[in-house]
């Protein structure tokens, strides 16, 4: 299957709600807007294929990225190839599926997190703090976790909201595992009040860190 033939086929798989959606949040023109499960489905018949991930990424097109994501061979794609991918892109749903399903998985996702936690790329520094939230979970002793605070206690309001979103996962998640950095954390979210007011549908949690933490850890206790 070529690149044109896979275009043609994104075309007609054109949703109107989700075009609009992915507008609403940051989406270009340069899209077909087709559901997830309808890209899910389509790369489940391509199966993978680097080559034409490669390809199909350099369309540009919103759509052939979400499904080139799904078709990389993971083994083959290097931390160059990482970089240049994620500076290329500026819709953050893009970015977090490479984040998912190829960054967090990769060899050198320290060494990237090392680099973009000091980075004025947005969308590094987003992944950055991704892969730092991760670490949080899994593997805090790479971690000085004081310090993490008082960057995000100096830093997160004044970040661009592509940032904001993952440095506020990081102070979350830190609340929720550590408890010995849980006041602070909770102080920090009560004092930043970043998605304090956050619409969320009935049965979600708010992002709203203090929100957040305290019903992650009643649930915990719950158990």
């Amino acid at each position: 299957m070529t690149v044109k033939e896979i275009l043609a086929q994104l075309a007609a798989l054109t949703n109107k709600t989700t075009k609009a959606h992915n507008i609403k949040y940051g989406a270009g023109d340069n899209q077909f807007g087709v559901k997830m499960g309808d890209i899910r489905a389509l790369a489940a018949k391509i199966k993978i294929n680097h080559p034409l991930a490669l390809e199909l990424w350099d369309t540009n097109n919103i759509d052939a990225r979400f499904l080139a994501i799904l078709i990389l061979d993971t083994k083959k794609i290097s931390k160059d190839d990482i970089q240049n991918m994620v500076k290329s892109e500026k819709f953050a749903p893009v970015i977090d599926w490479l984040y998912s399903y190829v960054i967090k998985q990769h060899p050198d996702r320290e060494l990237l997190r090392q680099e973009w936690m000091h980075t004025d790329d947005v969308m590094c520094a987003r992944v950055g703090w991704s892969l730092t939230s991760g670490c949080v979970v899994r593997n805090p002793e790479v971690l000085d976790l004081p310090a993490l605070l008082d960057r995000i206690a100096a830093e997160m309001a004044s970040a661009a909201p592509e940032v904001q979103w993952t440095m506020n996962t990081t102070l979350a998640q830190i609340g929720i595992n550590f408890p010995q950095h849980r006041e602070r954390a909770l102080a920090i979210g009560e004092q930043l009040g970043i998605y304090r007011n956050y619409p969320v549908s009935k049965g979600c949690t708010s992002p709203f860190a203090p929100i957040w933490i305290n019903e992650m850890v009643r649930r915990q206790g719950s158990k």
